[in-house]
C-alpha cells in the first residue's frame, strides 16, 4: 500500500470523488499544512491555522499509480483558483499536493509541467507542493461525510 494526501477545496467532495476509482483502498478527511496541532474543525475553517482541508488516500500502487492520482486530483478541481473552489474561500481550501518522499514530489512537479502544456485551462496552475507534516484526521462526523448524508454544499465531483 502507498499513501497520497490532496487538498482540492471541499474535502467531504474531495473524499468522494477519489474513493470511486479502482485502487484506492481507505481515504480519511482531515487537516495537513498547518502551526497549529490538533486543530478542529471550526479553528481550520476560520483560516488562521494554515492547514488544508485534505483528503489522505491510501492506494494499491499496482492496481493505480501516483501519478494517475494527480490526473484524477487535476480533474477533480479547478488548480487554476487560489484558495477558492465553488463557494469555499480561503487557504483552507487551497489546490495543494502534500508530496511524502523526493519522488511523490517530482512526479507532482512534472504533472503540473505536463497539464500546463496540455493547455485545458485558461488560467496558470497554481496548485502548491508541499512537504507533508503531521496529517490531523478531522473529527468523526466529517469522515465519508456524503455517504452518510447525501449531497452537500461542496462544489467537486
Amino acid at each position: 500500500m502507498a499513501t497520497a494526501i490532496f487538498g482540492a477545496g471541499c474535502f467531504w467532495g474531495v473524499e468522494a470523488f477519489f474513493e470511486k476509482f479502482e485502487g484506492v483502498t481507505e481515504t480519511k478527511v482531515g487537516y495537513i499544512g498547518g502551526h497549529l496541532e490538533n486543530p478542529t474543525y471550526e479553528e481550520v475553517k476560520e483560516g488562521n491555522t494554515g492547514h488544508a482541508e485534505s483528503v489522505k488516500i491510501d492506494y494499491d500502487p499496482t492496481v493505480i499509480t501516483y501519478a494517475e492520482l494527480i490526473n484524477i486530483f487535476f480533474e477533480a478541481h479547478d488548480p487554476t483558483s487560489r484558495n477558492k473552489q465553488g463557494i469555499d474561500v480561503g487557504h483552507q481550501y487551497r489546490s495543494v499536493i502534500f508530496y511524502l518522499d523526493a519522488s511523490q514530489k517530482y512526479i507532482a512537479e512534472e504533472k503540473i509541467k505536463e497539464w500546463e502544456g496540455k493547455g485545458v485551462f485558461k488560467r496558470p496552475i497554481v496548485t502548491e507542493v508541499e512537504a507533508a507534516t503531521t496529517f490531523f484526521e478531522a473529527e468523526e462526523y466529517h469522515q465519508k461525510y456524503l455517504q452518510k448524508h447525501g449531497s452537500a454544499a461542496c462544489s467537486i465531483g
